[in-house]
């Protein structure tokens, strides 16, 4: 297999024949099962599966939050699999961003600080405060600067989280349930601006989600059941609809 996608640079993500297992008393329980994909520059995918087919392991393992038991797994062409910490931190600070279903965000720090923290991790060209002042303005934010998280809504939350994972510009998002916590209207507000930011950023999103609005609106869809890949359905342009 070519580590190289139609435009001659590498894809955003490339896992390959990816296993993840636990032990217990009574033998090993495989979570993933030789997952296999790959993902170009710029595509927005939804990963859809039922609760424990193995979606949050599969999202854990391809940021580095999570070791695979065999297999690997390439982040814009480096192969993260068995680095060490110190490596992997760094090289998941400039390559991957992260959103999660609840938030995560610092409850004793403004929007704006919120946004700053992956800033002063690793060299990173300007001012953080000045790029969280242009990235919370991108998501709408730009008059929340100074909001600390119990004063925004759920859907304010989770575009101040958004803004976090674009902080280091990486190439890659990764978000695990990202309306998960919000309203349908708010869901959709959300959805509707991880689109604009796909179209003006170039970002490559990848979504585990139960919501099937996410689903209908990504270029492609996987679909992950007791640890495997079992379906893979391209929907180009949709996204864009």
């Amino acid at each position: 297999m070519s580590d190289r996608g139609p435009s001659g640079v590498p894809p955003a993500l490339d896992v390959r024949d990816l296993w993840r297992s636990l032990p217990f008393a009574t033998g090993v329980l495989d979570i993933l099962r030789g997952v296999s994909f790959r993902i170009e520059r710029g595509e927005f995918v939804a990963i859809m599966g039922p609760s424990g087919s193995g979606k949050s392991t599969l999202l854990g393992c391809i940021s580095g939050l999570d070791l695979p038991s065999r297999g690997q797994v390439l982040l814009d062409g480096i192969d993260i699999t068995h680095m060490r910490e110190s490596q992997l931190a760094s090289i998941r600070n400039r390559t991957v961003g992260m959103v999660f279903q609840a938030y995560n965000l610092i409850p004793t720090l403004t929007a704006q600080e919120n946004v700053e923290i992956p800033l002063y991790v690793g060299s990173h060209p300007g001012s953080p405060s000045a790029r969280a002042r242009e990235l919370l303005e991108l998501v709408g934010l730009g008059h929340r600067l100074g909001h600390r998280p119990s004063q925004l809504s759920g859907g304010e939350q989770q575009r101040v989280a958004v803004a976090r994972a674009l902080a280091a510009a990486p190439p890659l998002v990764i978000a695990d349930e990202p309306t998960g916590n919000l309203d349908a209207a708010a869901g959709a507000a959300l959805l509707e601006l991880l689109h604009d930011l796909r179209r003006r950023t170039g970002t490559t999103f990848v979504i585990a989600t139960h919501d099937t609005s996410v689903a209908e609106r990504s270029t492609r869809v996987l679909r992950i059941a007791d640890g495997q890949l079992v379906g893979d359905q391209l929907r180009e342009g949709t996204a864009d609809a």
